[in-house]
């Protein structure tokens, strides 16, 4: 007895396993077809996928939500859906002259082209030959221009050449010479070689991005500085104009920053892949020819560094105009702080004020009390007077004015200290 198993350790062990190979062995051409496509359009490219499979009357070997491979005969069937695109490549034993397209006719492409969406990101067209003998012939590929590039792979148990160029059918050209590679590893070299163009073209998507946001993070760069010297030499007046310029600035740089973000660290991470595939090639030069890892190197490396560059710009723009901002906000709190000072400090002269003026208000209400206080002893003196009880009012008054003037003055300071100890 153990435990139940979690719910995902079958999916994660076979992760490892996901998007295998084709094993390749023999003469065979292989057509790698990667369309770009939106977040959701993931589900037709299945449904094409399953239109292609029917048509050809292809059995699936090996499904999985990310890929599928089917096998019609002769040819075999791979599908891929990644993130930002989906791939299909189609593997059979070559015919003599048949182009790339009749190729794709073929295996039944051109009956589910149509409904797949998107747009093509890279075409390419691999040739695999077995070969005998300890080296290939000199001209055993054929470029259009000359930019040939190649190396021994697999530590010279095979050869892969290209040249890089979409060629006037459409398709990026490769050529595999298999010496003494097994089938599972020509077929490895293969799709190597084809996530080399695939990712290259991925990461290089960000270049045109990173020339075309150039020229406004030059301009925003600018505006800083003057915004920056503006603040150091401008007078408190002008703070909440210059706090306002930052801020627009700062939900401009905001919005470049939201518009490249993606595709500056996506092209980090597909030239990473790249860079892994390059070096799982295993290449050994061959006399008079650059490998392919010193050709993407030399070719991608400068893009990359730009794109590099300009995200670390934008992020270094954020973060000094952050830092502006907060400069200027400390200097208008600074400057609020002291405004606040001096209105306490008024309201605490008015308090003062007022409590002069209570107190002189409550001496001369001790006056007022002991005079009405005075007047109802009069009155009380007169009234007894008329009773029959012999009595002066004026004398009763005036015997009553001390009397009443001190009960009234300890009762008022007894109120008076009353309040000051409910505050304490």
């Amino acid at each position: 007895m153990q435990p139940p198993e979690h719910s995902l350790r079958r999916v994660l062990n076979d992760e490892v396993h996901a998007r295998p190979p084709l094993r390749l062995g023999g003469a065979q051409r292989v057509v790698y077809l990667a369309v770009a496509h939106e977040a959701g359009e993931r589900a037709a490219h299945r449904q094409a996928l399953a239109t292609l499979l029917e048509r050809c009357g292809a059995t699936v070997t090996a499904e999985h939500p990310d890929h599928v491979i089917a096998v019609a005969g002769p040819l075999r069937v791979k599908w891929q859906g990644h993130s930002e695109f989906t791939s299909y490549t189609f593997c059979a034993p070559p015919e003599e002259g048949e182009t790339p397209a009749e190729f794709l006719g073929r295996a039944g492409w051109n009956a589910v082209a149509a409904s797949v969406p998107g747009q093509v990101l890279v075409a390419a067209c691999v040739e695999l030959r077995p070969l005998a003998a300890e080296q290939p012939p000199p001209d055993a590929f054929r470029a259009e221009g000359e930019t040939v590039v190649g190396g021994a792979i697999a530590e010279g148990h095979g050869w892969a050449y290209a040249d890089f160029r979409i060629r006037a059918d459409g398709f990026t050209h490769f050529l595999v010479l298999n010496h003494a590679m097994g089938l599972g590893q020509a077929g490895r070299m293969v799709q190597r070689l084809l996530d080399i163009e695939t990712y290259r073209i991925l990461a290089l998507a960000a270049f045109p991005v990173a020339r075309s946001a150039g020229p406004s993070l030059a301009a925003m760069e600018a505006e800083l500085g003057d915004t920056v010297e503006r603040i150091a030499t401008a007078g408190p007046e002008m703070d909440a104009r210059l706090l306002d310029d930052l801020t627009r600035l700062a939900a401009r740089v905001e919005q470049l920053h939201a518009s490249t973000r993606y595709r500056f660290d996506a092209a980090q991470a597909y030239d990473a892949i790249v860079g892994q595939r390059l070096h799982e090639l295993r290449e050994v030069r061959i006399p008079g020819l650059s490998t392919i890892e010193e050709f993407m190197q030399r070719r991608m490396a400068p893009a990359m560094a730009t794109c590099r560059t300009m995200a670390r710009r934008v992020d270094d723009l954020a973060g000094r105009v952050s830092r502006a901002s907060g400069l200027l906000r400390t200097r208008v709190d600074i400057v609020r702080e002291r405004q606040n000072q001096a209105l306490l400090a008024s309201m605490n002269r008015r308090a003062k004020m007022q409590l002069h003026l209570q107190q002189t208000v409550e001496g001369l209400s001790v006056v007022v009390i002991t005079y009405y206080g005075a007047s109802l002893v009069a009155i009380a003196a007169r009234a007894l007077r008329a009773g029959g009880v012999h009595i002066e009012p004026e004398i009763a008054e005036g015997v009553a004015l001390p009397v009443v003037a001190l009960v009234v003055f300890f009762a008022v300071h007894r109120v008076r200290k009353a309040f000051a100890g409910g505050e304490a």
